[in-house]
């Protein structure tokens, strides 16, 4: 079962990289948010308002800035697959749901300006520090929110165990980003725009010749 279960594991992170993270930008900026999401995990137990506030506005904004405005949104000619397709069968957040969550993320602290108390669960704010601190709890919120969601999403929509593995995924995935990503910045000043593939397994790569590619062994 644990064999299995790290398997799955194993596989949503490699269709993650092969997928989403073609653009060396996004790859370094995946680094980059790594590192701050580190930093918020440690914070958790210092300070969580610290960690919310970096978490959303440092690790989050990279790494989907990296996906919205960097990652190649045609056809996947490595993967021999089309962006609609990728969207189609994405486990974890595709660029859909990533639109309306950092909405939600987005106009959150509007709840502040329109509630100071948050329906009676905060002290009016009185300074732009307060409103901040308080802000942070929400994001802090709609962050755990979000993963719970998606992960008891998954549990009717596909499975428990994809869910629990994609939650699992989630949670380290900065200790994973930093192994795979750590030379995309050095690559980058290089001048390599793209990730060339050539690290990708053939027993992974579908669409080789004479193979189908990911839509035909899926129709």
């Amino acid at each position: 079962m644990i064999k299995n279960y790290l398997e799955q594991l194993r596989i949503q992170r490699w269709d993650d990289h092969r997928y989403y993270h073609h653009s060396r930008i996004n790859q370094s900026l995946h680094f980059v948010s790594a590192l701050s999401f580190l930093f918020a995990y440690v914070w958790l137990f210092i300070d969580p308002v610290v960690s919310g506030l970096v978490g959303w506005l440092v690790s989050m904004t990279s790494r989907q800035a990296g996906h919205f405005f960097f990652e190649p949104h045609d056809y996947d000619h490595i993967n021999q697959a089309t962006h609609e397709y990728k969207e189609e069968i994405k486990v974890g957040y595709n660029l859909q749901r990533k639109v309306v969550l950092m909405a939600i993320w987005a106009l959150s602290p509007l709840v502040l300006v329109a509630d100071p108390t948050l329906f009676g669960l905060f002290t009016p704010w009185a300074s732009a520090t307060d409103f901040m601190r308080q802000v942070a709890k929400i994001w802090l919120v709609v962050g755990g929110g979000g993963l719970l969601f998606r992960t008891v999403h998954l549990f009717f929509i596909r499975d428990v165990e994809t869910g629990l593995v994609w939650m699992t995924k989630i949670l380290t995935d900065p200790f994973h980003d930093l192994m795979l990503y750590h030379k995309a910045p050095l690559a980058l000043m290089r001048g390599e725009l793209m990730d060339p593939g050539l690290h990708l397994n053939p027993e992974h790569t579908l669409g080789l010749i004479g193979e189908p590619t990911l839509e035909e062994q899926h129709a």
